[in-house]
Parts: C-alpha cells; sequence; structure tokens
C-alpha cells in the first residue's frame, strides 16, 4: 500500500507514517463515557501528582505528546491541537481519557451571561478616574 501512495501528490517521504484520527483515538469521537466537552478556549492544566502521568506504558505517544505540551505551562485545547499537530477532535477524545486518569485538569469559560455587564464596568472606570 505504500508503494501506492509514494507516488501521489499527496505523499512524500517526508511526511513520515500515515495514521488515521480515528486509530490514534481508537475509533472514539466522543471524550469519556461522561461525554464531557471541552471547549476551544477551556484550558488544561497538567496535575503533576496524578498516578500515570509518568506511566509510559498506560498511555499512547499522542497522550504523552499532550502532557509534554502541559508541561510548561498551562495551554487552551486549540493551543493543545496546534502544538500537537492534532485535529481539535482527536484531541478532545485524548483529553477525555487524560481526565478520567487524572493527569489533567480543565478550567472551563465562564459563560457569556455570567460575565459582567459592560456598561457597569465603564461607570467604575469613570469613578475611578474620578477620584
Amino acid at each position: 500500500m505504500t508503494e501506492d501512495l509514494e507516488g501521489s501528490q499527496w505523499y512524500d517521504s517526508e511526511a513520515g507514517p500515515l495514521v488515521r484520527p480515528y486509530a490514534m483515538t481508537g475509533g472514539r469521537t466522543k471524550p469519556g463515557p461522561t461525554g464531557v466537552r471541552f471547549d476551544l478556549i477551556a484550558l488544561v492544566t497538567l496535575d503533576k501528582g496524578a498516578p500515570g502521568v509518568d506511566e509510559d506504558s498506560l498511555l499512547g505517544p499522542e497522550h504523552r505528546a499532550l502532557i509534554d505540551l502541559c508541561r510548561t505551562e498551562t495551554q487552551s485545547v486549540a493551543e493543545l491541537a496546534a502544538g500537537a499537530d492534532l485535529p481539535v477532535g482527536v484531541v478532545r477524545v485524548l483529553l477525555g481519557d487524560l481526565l478520567e486518569l487524572g493527569c489533567v485538569t480543565i478550567s472551563r469559560p465562564v459563560p457569556p451571561a455570567q460575565l459582567p455587564d459592560e456598561r457597569i464596568l465603564r461607570e467604575v472606570i469613570d469613578g475611578l478616574r474620578a477620584l
């Protein structure tokens, strides 16, 4: 099969091995049995004391790549997808696995309905300037 692809315009020797996204997630399209949804701007933090973070046998290479990206700083789901060069859907499924293992924590964004009104913030700023 590789010989057929080598002459193709979509494949060259620098592309490396081709792995379909469903192979990375074991055919799953949703993260975990709980069905947790990860927003693109949800922040992912590595839980360094969690079991399984340094156990290479339990995690696949894509899981380890996400953990390595989170080691230095907290990153959003979108940043992890870009850094790992993986589709966002795959990253969401892999993060679901890491969340179930307790390797990462997710900070969800505040819904717009719970954010303070811009008018109130402007009044506070104007009041502070008046001091």
